[in-house]
């Protein structure tokens, strides 16, 4: 609130200086023994500088304010945002208006084909010098055409969250959830195969359930006012993954879990940068996330990192690329390297704060490195081709195989994590009576300075 406050005092000054500049203006071209149409032009000019001026003042008042407790809202009106982080409406070259609910291919709200940034944030103390280094000023222009194509996926996430907050009530059934939202991601980002779509299943964890579950067909779980829903979902361009999530919650109780969770996951965004250790960020996010208390039924939780589940740094259709981001000290001490994507996520529990596996999988992956292994089973060589046409290294679900036709394919799946080509993702969960929040972003870091390209006007 004081950096807030301090922001706009200075504004005001600026405004008041820039009025009495136009004040200054006017007296002159009344005291001036000018002509007439020179006397005009001048009045002509300053008129125009104070309608600019009021302009400027009118637009800053339309910045998004952050929720300070951590609880789900009512998302505002959809206004894109530009390059330069200002609101605009579909007039003239700049970007369209999008529909309620989202049906315009993002790449059509932005005809010049320049997609928003993300938040840009300083590195730490020393590595400012980053932001005046000519060299690497010029790595960053040289970035561009990458990093556009991410900042679109980016913009489709932030849609489509925003649309999915309207939906994503107590009495939706889940399955009827992922797949609009699932079906939404496909409309906006322009689904292509391997080269546009969703990066990975849509993870809409209850309760307990840490991550890694999303409906399997003829699941009928209903959403409850009471459930703790984490949204962990996925878009791709390219092979280069927006990996981001946020929690909804409705009962007020849960507002101090959801606050733990997301200062300690800004809290790792704030740390992490180029040549920081990321055992430090672990370190870091720990003391923030339990520091928070929950009272649930009387008894009072003080907030745990789930310490077995961390961040990861992401590579072209990789979603973990080698790289863990711990959420608790004692973490490794390899460090972030220039050029890096990192997802950023925490899980904080009123639980024991370690998961195991359990429930029904409906998570799959193909192993990234695997070589070629000899398969005896047709029907097992007929699914991996369609795996591999679809999903490639991406991360898919069983919905999704249903969704391309396929029937009976539940022994092939099974061989082909037998050999090891298909790596099962089971849920991960804590123990029963407790409750799991996560929120996550996906941050690259630039030459210059590190971007938070899943940034939003929510989280």
């Amino acid at each position: 609130m004081t950096d807030a406050s301090g922001c706009e005092k200075k504004a005001l000054g600026d405004t008041n200086g820039a009025v009495d500049d136009v004040k200054d203006t006017e007296q002159d071209v009344a005291a001036d023994p000018l002509s007439k149409s020179q006397k005009k032009r001048l009045k002509k000019k300053a008129t125009a500088e104070r309608k600019k001026q009021e302009a400027e003042d009118n637009a800053g008042e339309g910045a998004f304010a952050r929720e300070e407790n951590g609880h789900a809202a009512e998302p505002p009106t959809l206004q894109l945002q530009q390059p330069n982080g200002t609101a605009k409406k579909g007039k003239g070259k700049g970007p369209k208006q999008q529909t309620d609910p989202p049906s315009i291919p993002v790449a059509q709200l932005f005809p010049q084909g320049i997609f928003p940034e993300g938040e840009r944030q300083s590195y730490n103390n020393d590595q400012r010098w980053r932001e005046t280094s000519e060299e690497k000023r010029e790595l960053e222009r040289l970035e561009f055409d990458t990093l556009n194509e991410v900042r679109q996926a980016a913009e489709v996430h932030r849609q489509v969250r925003q649309y999915i907050r309207t939906i994503a009530k107590p009495g939706v059934r889940m399955t009827d959830l992922c797949e609009r939202l699932e079906n939404c991601v496909r409309q906006l980002i322009c689904e292509n195969g391997l080269e546009a779509g969703i990066a990975f299943p849509t993870g809409c964890s209850l309760n307990y359930v840490a991550a890694h579950w999303t409906p399997n067909a003829n699941d009928q779980t209903v959403l409850q006012y009471n459930d703790v829903m984490k949204l962990d979902f996925g878009t791709q361009i390219n092979g280069r993954i927006i990996d981001s999530a946020f929690t909804v919650a409705f009962d007020p109780r849960y507002d101090p879990l959801l606050k733990a969770v997301r200062e300690a996951t800004d809290t790792g965004v704030r740390e992490a940068g180029v040549d920081v250790r990321l055992c430090d960020i672990g370190a870091a996010v720990q003391e923030v996330m339990e520091s928070h208390e929950v009272e649930l039924d009387g008894k009072v939780y003080q907030v745990k990192c789930v310490r077995n589940l961390n961040g990861h740094s992401i590579a072209p259709y990789r979603i973990h690329a080698g790289k863990s981001v711990p959420i608790v000290k004692g973490g490794e001490a390899t460090r972030m390297e220039e050029g890096e994507y990192f997802a950023i996520e925490t899980f904080g529990s009123t639980g024991k704060g370690y998961v195991h596996e359990d429930l029904e999988t409906s998570h799959y992956m193909k192993n990234f490195d695997v070589g070629h292994v000899p398969l005896r089973l047709p029907r097992a060589k007929a699914l991996l081709n369609v795996i591999d046409r679809n999903f490639g290294t991406l991360a898919f679900c069983k919905r999704y195989l249903d969704r391309l036709g396929e029937t009976k394919y539940h022994m092939a799946l099974k061989n082909l994590c037998d050999v090891g080509i298909i790596d099962p993702y089971p849920p991960l969960c804590d123990v029963k009576s407790s409750y799991v929040a996560q929120f996550e972003h996906t941050l690259y870091l630039h030459p210059t300075k590190k971007e938070v390209l899943s940034r939003g006007v929510d989280y």
